[in-house]
């Protein structure tokens, strides 16, 4: 352990005339003085000494070494919480932070900043967060008895065991910290079993980790009901020994650490979910049982008393609760959860709580008057959740769902956290900053934004288990995914970082490589996320699943889930896209009529200039040994053959739609063509992404994702336009 006292940092490193302090060519001892010891700030300043070469020594604070970079905290006028200026002056580098916080992020700024541009290059800035919470949605797989709604698919069962690893947490932790996030929602069904023991009902506090073993079926209950059947629970292996003492330091310790890198943990439930009771004490679903409402009253309290550290707890009403109006569902929720939170917070008066309740199946201004004691409470910040953009962040840079549901007028003098989902993303490396920034920039902002939460509902952001040769075997998610996961942080903290410091830091990490064309060629492929889903509009997360073509049978209106042709006609689009539908389109066709919106020829062609481009960089970037670098070469070209599958599906589909207008064989023709060319560009995504890639997948919201097969169905969409009558 440091002692807490003032340190000075020698760091020697090799720095050549030109980087900064020396005018010859002798080696330059780079003097390093932090005025602080916090954790965050040690953490941070680990990246500056590997930056310089680890070359390090420490001396106490009465050297009289003269430091050549300083590090302290201020609480400057001009820097709010989180905050920091870097000044670069007179051969000095000083890094101030308004708090702790501020001066890691500095700290990490400064680190980078060396490592792109060396000590010359540092450059003076003032920076404040722009978005004060930024953190993932995290739906975590503890236990087959407290399973989160992601719990039936490959996702969570491979990662359940490493929900119970310090080092993953670390790791995770660590990551995030150095992308700007600070706080981390984990998402449960009913998680206090596997958590916490509550007074009164210490016997539903459940000792080891299980997983079921059952032969799973491929689809189940939308709204996760039915995760507790007998088959599933009468069919487990032990996958740790572990009591639920234990548990609950494991936890501590997670929280704890995560509190050292200036990130709070916040838990999130749906409701009403009894999982990993066993019917103990006469606890069910049941919104109008007594015992249920005293016991979870007593978990949220409990869940406070036991975790010093945890930040906060937040709920979602109506999932299991039938048949209830709202104004039951939330009498439920104020009854439990507000209630449980007004307990803890008036035991504990210095401590600061946030409960966030999301705006789901429920009226915010009637919420807000119902929470009223909570929103009032002086320890306790109240914050709305709102699905910005339902399950697909990667559709629009703008989103109308708020409006439609006259949000901000509800919600007027209150903080929401915008719920950016990403249901889309799972199998290939996206990164598209101009995208990020406009969404981000786009935002409902001034009085109202708290901050948001990216993450997934089909997917667990957890160990990889898809690559079949790994660099790193059980690879963290968010290394993997490193740039999307990044480029959502940093732009969240800062939205005016350039796109010349991104093409930096990938020439950084990819050193030898054209970063231009590889900045160029990876925002172009990722760009076929948003264009297709724009055009193609399935809003939640078991309505559309890009990367498979797929979604609920219901929902692609046959009895496979694969988005046909037919489909691909009947489907709107996203309502701020800016695109025509199929129908539309043909409608204007035959009255002679004109639209200031995209036509779908011309999403289609859009699709296919991205594409192009993205391939025709690829052409000029050199072949390396670098096999992160191989691998994400591979994801852009993977992405590429799929963007180019959709932009000939569209073009066959909209001849299509105008051949049974118009019945001129023409049309018809101009169709075959097209999805024969579609069907020649989804074999070649499928071939490129099963080079690196393990296929089929299971997941929780569209099944079974099994690309062989649905080669047979893209081949059908050719014999459904070529046998039009």
């Amino acid at each position: 352990m440091r002692k807490n006292t003032f340190q000075t940092y020698v760091v020697f490193c090799l720095v050549q005339c030109l980087l900064f302090f020396s005018c010859n060519s002798k080696q330059t001892i780079v003097n390093i003085t932090t005025l602080s010891d916090a954790p965050q700030v040690s953490f941070a300043l680990q990246d500056v000494e590997s930056v310089l070469e680890g070359f390090c020594k420490i001396i106490d604070s009465t050297s009289k070494v003269e430091p050549d970079i300083i590090l302290r905290i201020q609480a400057l006028d001009t820097l709010v919480s989180e905050g920091f200026r870097i000044n670069n002056s007179k051969n000095k580098l000083e890094v101030i932070g308004y708090d702790e916080a501020g001066l890691m992020y500095g700290t990490l700024e400064l680190a980078e900043q060396i490592r792109l541009y060396g000590l010359e290059g540092v450059k003076s800035m003032i920076r404040n967060p722009y978005l004060e919470m930024r953190g993932p949605k995290f739906n975590i797989p503890l236990d087959v008895r407290t399973p989160s709604y992601t719990d039936v698919c490959d996702a969570a069962q491979h990662n359940i065991p490493h929900m119970w690893d310090f080092n993953f947490w670390k790791d995770y932790i660590d990551t995030m910290a150095r992308y700007r996030y600070n706080y981390i929602s984990l998402w449960s069904l009913h998680p206090f079993p596997s958590l916490v023991k509550v007074p009164g009902y210490e016997d539903v506090a459940l000792d080891d980790v299980q997983r079921s073993t059952t032969d799973w079926k491929e689809y189940y209950n939308l709204m996760g009901i039915g995760f507790d059947a007998p088959e599933i629970l009468e069919n487990v292996e032990v996958l740790k020994n572990i009591t639920i003492d234990e548990k609950i330091e494991f936890w501590k310790k997670v929280m704890a650490y995560g509190k050292r890198r200036n990130i709070d943990f916040h838990i999130i439930t749906w409701n009403i979910f009894d999982y990993g009771t066993q019917g103990k004490y006469g606890i069910t679903d049941d919104r109008d049982n007594e015992v249920t409402t005293d016991y979870f009253r007593k978990s949220i309290k409990q869940m406070f008393i036991t975790y010093p550290d945890l930040a906060g707890i937040g709920l979602t009403t109506g999932e299991n609760m039938h048949g209830a109006s709202w104004e039951e569902k939330e009498d439920w929720a104020y009854d439990t959860y507000a209630k449980g939170i007004l307990d803890v917070a008036k035991e504990m008066p210095e401590r600061q709580f946030k409960f966030i309740h999301r705006q789901h199946q429920s009226g915010a201004k009637e919420i807000a008057e119902k929470f009223k004691a909570v929103v009032e409470a002086e320890n306790i910040e109240f914050l709305f959740c709102f699905k910005y953009a339902k399950a697909h962040v990667y559709s629009a840079t703008q989103q109308p769902y708020h409006e439609n549901a006259n949000y901000l007028q509800q919600i007027e003098g209150m903080k929401t956290l915008w719920g950016l989902r990403n249901d889309d993303t799972f199998y290939f490396r996206w990164g598209a900053p101009d995208f990020t920034r406009e969404f981000i920039n786009n935002l409902p902002y001034e009085d109202v934004a708290k901050g948001i939460y990216f993450g997934s509902d089909q997917w667990i952001w957890g160990r990889d288990f898809l690559t079949k040769v790994p660099e790193t075997p059980n690879q963290i998610e968010v290394v993997k995914h490193w740039y999307q996961w990044l480029l959502w942080g940093r732009l969240s903290y800062d939205p005016t970082i350039s796109n010349e410091r991104f093409r930096d830091i990938l020439s950084s990490r990819f050193s030898g490589i054209d970063a231009d064309k590889l900045f160029s060629a990876w925002q172009n492929a990722s760009m076929v996320y948003p264009i297709t889903t724009g055009f193609h509009w399935g809003s939640l997360d078991f309505q559309w699943y890009i990367e498979g073509c797929k979604s609920r049978p219901q929902q692609a209106e046959n009895e496979t889930g694969f988005h046909d042709v037919n489909r691909f006609i009947s489907l709107g689009v996203h309502p701020k896209s800016g695109n025509q539908s199929i129908p539309d389109y043909v409608k204007m066709i035959s009255e002679g009529s004109t639209t200031t919106l995209k036509s779908p020829l011309q999403v289609s062609e859009k699709l296919i200039t991205v594409a192009e481009s993205a391939l025709k960089e690829l052409e000029g970037i050199e072949k390396t040994n670098d096999k992160e670098l191989q691998f994400t070469l591979n994801d852009i070209k993977t992405v590429s053959f799929l963007g180019k599958y959709y932009a000939y599906k569209i073009e066959g589909a909209t001849y299509l739609a105008l051949f049974r207008d118009s019945n001129k064989n023409e049309y018809q023709e101009m169709a075959v063509k097209a999805l024969e060319n579609a069907f020649e560009f989804w074999n070649q995504y499928v071939s490129q992404a099963m080079l690196q890639n393990h296929n089929p997948l299971w997941t929780n919201r569209v099944g079974v994702v099994d690309w062989k097969q649905i080669t047979e169905w893209v081949k059908q969409d050719i014999e459904i336009a070529r046998n039009e009558p």
